[in-house]
């Protein structure tokens, strides 16, 4: 397999890249594609900011169209942090709306987040075992 890419549509990449990078700490490497892809960079996966706009079709073929409001979608990111009330405060205050409390797991620590265009993403402290609690 290669490499791991993840791409996330966003209607406003200023705010896109304002978010990542205040938010959950990653640097802006790059912009591509005339200013229509932002890639910002600090994880072990490449991550694309790409700009479309609400209301625009989603998925070729289709009738499927972008909504920027709240949405769950079974695939979403999950950020390990180190100390989870910093980075829920440091999330909130570039935009982000949490999903509900911090919840106990095997694991950790855990929070469900929104960023600012409605894509879910969760939060997640890990304890000294981590997954390999089993």
């Amino acid at each position: 397999m290669g490499s791991l890419i993840i791409n996330i549509d966003v209607p406003d990449l200023d705010v896109g890249v304002s978010f990542y990078t205040t938010a959950l700490g990653f640097a802006l490497r790059r912009f591509l594609f005339n200013r229509t892809v932002a890639e910002p960079s600090g994880s072990a996966v490449r991550l694309f900011l790409l700009l479309q706009p609400a209301g625009s079709i989603a998925v070729r073929c289709t009738t499927v169209t972008r909504n920027y409001s709240d949405h769950w979608t079974p695939v979403h990111l999950d950020i390990g942090v180190e100390d989870l009330d910093a980075a829920v405060a440091r999330a909130i205050a570039a935009g982000a709306v949490p999903s509900g409390s911090v919840a106990d797991h095997v694991f950790g620590r855990m929070v469900g987040m929104r960023d600012p265009f409605g894509h879910g993403f969760c939060l997640i402290e890990f304890n000294e075992l981590g997954y390999e609690t089993e």
